[in-house]
């Protein structure tokens, strides 16, 4: 037992909190803990969250998992934070939030967006200047629109925060970002990893916003020790040193091995993204691949769906079916649901880029109408909306040979066939679930080291493969999703 070296990583997210206590020595994850957050909706896509929710479920998830590990929190050598990218928290000169966080899945700001995109020159000159097309769910839009909505809170904005960004200055009083969730600001140039100052003059010409900026820090550099009240609070080790932390999908990156080229993470959650890690910063001519900078030291090409297992919730709730009941009816139906597509673009989509897209069903007729089919239709609706970004992908010059599959989705075998079949590559789950708390504490042991320990050997030692997972395609299935994956493409071209 003396020789453990205990970590605690967090993963906040849109619907809750996760807390994970990793043993670096050993590799193996000791306990576990989660709390939920609700949400914030409103008309025209506002979708805000209270950060006070963010603060109590850290604590509460931090509580369970050092419960659940039967540890003592004192024996914590450091911790390391994940968060939904995108998001904006916004502080006064005391340190006080503002307002309620806009976040990732808000898609209030779109005309912003769509003004700061033209300022830019459109997809390409955002291309050019930044290495990312700006979309929606940026940071930057969400900056424009509260100048304009909120001219009072604008005027006492001192500090300009992502949600991790912000959970590690609740931890250690220390303003900071880090290369990889800074990329998804919409005002972080991702060739030369630095803000874009000139875009925040426009947005706001008093010069306000640029000195509100955190310092950005490497993947590697700790933000620094936990202040002694929060260790008080959380029940952990005031010696702790905070890592970097990143953003869900670098997290996510880490806590699947994905940190050299070969490897692709594929994560089917309320949406979906597939990623992988690149050496350089090949910034991709199509709109919809984000070259992201990862939290590993490299950059992180990344794709992402707006509809996942949201859409197959939606389809599970209309028949009112129980998970298991939905995958053997996925399992009962052919494969191409005897022509039934459905394009389950419920919340418009973001790959293949249909921002005010509504979903369909195509192709009924009295025969193959059943819910069978149904079922079916919408798991392969949603993965095929994978493949048309894994395949942006790979027209970038990806090549993997296996993909790591993590979030709700992977945990069902016959959606995990179904992916491997449309994708033509085997799919294997990682054993721990929560990848990106994972991450956060693979992360912190990183930090902690001071990189002796390289990030590599600590991927190996703590990452492991569920063998019993491993899915390879069927040829003669690849040949039928292909054909169903085809029929896909032309529905979606006629939108």
């Amino acid at each position: 037992m003396a020789n453990q070296q205990l970590f605690l990583g967090i993963d906040c997210g849109t619907q809750g909190t996760k807390a994970l206590i990793l043993d670096a020595a050993s590799g193996q994850v000791l306990g576990l803990g989660a709390a939920a957050h609700d949400m914030i909706s409103g008309p025209n896509g506002c979708r805000e969250q209270d950060t006070r929710q963010w603060l109590d479920a850290f604590t509460q998830a931090t509580h369970q998992a050092l419960a659940a590990a039967g540890v003592d929190g004192q024996a914590i050598l450091g911790v390391g934070v994940s968060g939904q990218q995108h998001g904006l928290v916004l502080l006064d000169d005391q340190g006080q939030v503002l307002r309620p966080a806009k976040l990732w899945c808000d898609t209030e700001t779109t005309p912003e967006n769509d003004r700061l995109l033209a300022h830019l020159g459109g997809e390409d000159g955002s291309l050019e200047r930044l290495g990312v097309v700006i979309a929606p769910g940026y940071t930057v839009s969400k900056l424009l629109w509260t100048r304009e909505q909120h001219p009072q809170v604008f005027e006492r904005i001192a500090s300009v925060l992502l949600p991790h960004d912000f959970l590690n200055y609740w931890l250690t009083g220390r303003h900071c970002s880090e290369y990889g969730d800074a990329s998804g600001t919409g005002y972080f140039n991702v060739r030369t990893r630095q803000w874009d100052v000139a875009l925040l003059q426009h947005i706001d010409p008093s010069g306000r916003l640029q000195s509100a900026l955190p310092e950005l820090i490497d993947a590697h550099q700790p933000v620094g020790r936990i202040l002694p009240a929060i260790a008080a609070h959380l029940g952990i080790n005031p010696n702790a040193v905070v890592a970097s932390g990143g953003g869900d999908n670098m997290m996510g990156a880490i806590g699947t091995g994905n940190i050299q080229p070969g490897v692709i993470t594929m994560s089917l959650g309320s949406s979906g993204t597939v990623y992988a890690y690149a050496a350089e910063p090949a910034v991709s001519p199509q709109a919809s691949v984000a070259t992201f900078c990862s939290s590993s030291g490299g950059w992180l090409p990344l794709i992402c769906t707006m509809n996942l297992t949201n859409a197959t919730g939606a389809i599970r709730e209309l028949l009112e079916l129980d998970i298991n009941a939905f995958n053997a009816l996925v399992a009962q139906a052919p494969i191409g649901a005897e022509g039934i597509c459905m394009l389950p673009f419920l919340n418009g989509e973001r790959v293949p880029a249909l921002p005010h897209a509504t979903g369909s069903l195509l192709g009924l007729t009295t025969t193959n109408l059943t819910r069978a089919n149904l079922c079916r239709a919408v798991v392969e609706g949603t993965t095929f909306g994978l493949r048309y970004g894994l395949d942006l992908l790979r027209a970038n010059g990806l090549e993997a040979q296996s993909i790591r599959l993590i979030g709700g989705g992977s945990k069902s075998p016959v959606w995990r066939q179904i992916v491997a079949d449309i994708m033509d590559t085997t799919v294997i789950c990682t054993e721990q679930s929560e990848a990106a708390a994972l991450g956060a504490a693979i992360q912190a042991a990183w930090c902690h080291s001071g990189a002796q320990d390289s990030l590599a050997e600590l991927c190996e030692r703590c990452v492991k493969l569920d063998p019993a997972s491993e899915t390879r395609p069927i040829a003669e299935h690849v040949a039928a999703a292909q054909h169903a994956y085809e029929l896909y493409r032309q529905h979606v071209a006629t939108l």
